[in-house]
């Protein structure tokens, strides 16, 4: 691939970085990143990765525009309430870069559907509100082998994790199991400021180029925890649990299955 002078003058400011240069940002629009989420934090990220010349993005959810989701979903604006997200986020993708293409699927990631879907990309984007779903993306991209970059928000508060799968610390090796019905709330019930999901969301974004350019360190086998009044960051380091039940050398989950229903609100049908 060679870069036209169209896109050598707008990637002008990447290929001056002698990490990335020209062959850097040959793989970037080489590279193929999926979105299982067009909210809060798939929006930010959508929109930094598409502005950067990730050649293909796959945008996957099934909701609708909402009115509350404006506070903090970036790619939507008022005249798209109503319309499905996916359509939605993806004509500003569109828009910042004719040079991307975007897949949209407007369906829930399923165990059914999970195979098949991340068989296309290089790396995947957790921006799910829900804890079956967490758990859902964190188990198809083990079974895929497709490396991922969680993310969750809550109020004031953030964490961002990337996995390597087989070689690092994976999301079930921190968090085992969706917690019980009612122990965390969601943010239809606690609230979040809007700008911390853009923070986690262009975090989310870096790791997914760092990804695609082979450099820099990932946020592997390290839990990165923003908080958002303090205006304060912490990394907790992370070990691979030699009993986890994905992971492990005796995993007790086998095969892709689909969580039980959501405990977060969000997945009952109420606004996230």
């Amino acid at each position: 691939m060679s870069l036209t002078e169209s896109q050598i003058e707008r990637y002008s400011r990447h290929i001056i970085l002698p990490e990335v240069g020209g062959k850097g940002q040959e793989k970037l629009l080489a590279g193929k990143v999926l979105l299982v989420g067009a909210g809060g934090l798939g929006c930010p990220a959508g929109l930094y990765l598409a502005a950067a010349g990730v050649g293909t993005i796959g945008l996957m959810d099934r909701d609708v525009v909402d009115l509350s989701n404006l506070q903090r979903q970036v790619a939507h604006h008022t005249p798209d309430v109503g319309k499905p997200k996916v359509e939605s986020a993806a004509d500003k993708f569109r828009a910042i870069n004719p040079d991307v293409t975007v897949r949209t699927y407007r369906e829930r990631l399923a165990a059914a559907n999970a195979p098949a879907i991340l068989r296309d990309y290089d790396f995947v984007i957790d921006g799910t509100d829900n804890f079956a779903s967490k758990f859902l993306v964190a188990d198809a991209c083990h079974f895929a082998g497709k490396p991922y970059c969680h993310a969750g928000i809550l109020r004031f508060d953030g964490q961002l994790m990337t996995v390597i799968p087989g070689k690092t610390a994976c999301y079930r090796c921190v968090f085992n199991a969706p917690p019980p019905a009612g122990a965390v709330p969601s943010c239809s019930q606690a609230g979040v400021l809007g700008v911390v999901a853009g923070v986690l969301g262009t975090l989310q974004a870096a790791e997914a180029l760092k990804f695609l350019l082979g450099k820099g360190e990932l946020l592997t086998d390290k839990l990165l925890v923003y908080d958002g009044l303090k205006a304060n960051f912490r990394k907790i380091s992370l070990k691979r649990n030699v009993n986890c039940p994905l992971c492990s050398e005796s995993p007790t989950i086998t095969e892709l299955r689909d969580e039980a229903p959501a405990v977060c609100a969000c997945a009952r049908g109420e606004r996230c």
